[in-house]
């Protein structure tokens, strides 16, 4: 069992910058997939961005390429999200997760209890 604490959410203006942070316990999250997803009012959740256990794939949903960057620190059991040049559409809860691999992260593993990320126009 992996249990994951989201962090770093808040509220900043348009073209401001957060970094969110997702510490792991239970378990080490060296051997895990790791993504961040979001859910904004009224919608359902959507992929962010996912790295590989080793931390040297990384995938970005289109609406954030360019502007987010997901890392991964296993020695801390954490991983981040950076995200630059926000948008008032960024706008959500962001969830945290650790699944098996990047091909199934989406359909199983662990949940966060999530952060809301607001951006003001």
């Amino acid at each position: 069992q992996v249990q994951l604490v989201e962090s770093g959410g808040g509220l900043v203006q348009a073209g401001g910058s957060l970094r969110l942070s997702c510490a792991a316990s239970g378990r080490t999250l060296s051997t895990y997939a790791m993504g961040w997803f979001r859910q904004a009012p009224g919608k359902e959740r959507e992929f962010v961005a996912t790295i590989n256990w080793r931390g040297g794939g990384t995938y970005y949903a289109d609406s954030v390429k360019g502007r987010f960057t997901i890392s991964r620190d296993n020695a801390k059991n954490t991983v981040y999200l950076q995200m630059n040049s926000l948008k008032p559409e960024d706008t959500a809860v962001y969830y945290c997760k650790a699944g098996p691999t990047i091909g199934t992260i989406t359909s199983s593993g662990y949940w966060g209890q999530g952060t809301q990320v607001t951006v003001s126009s």
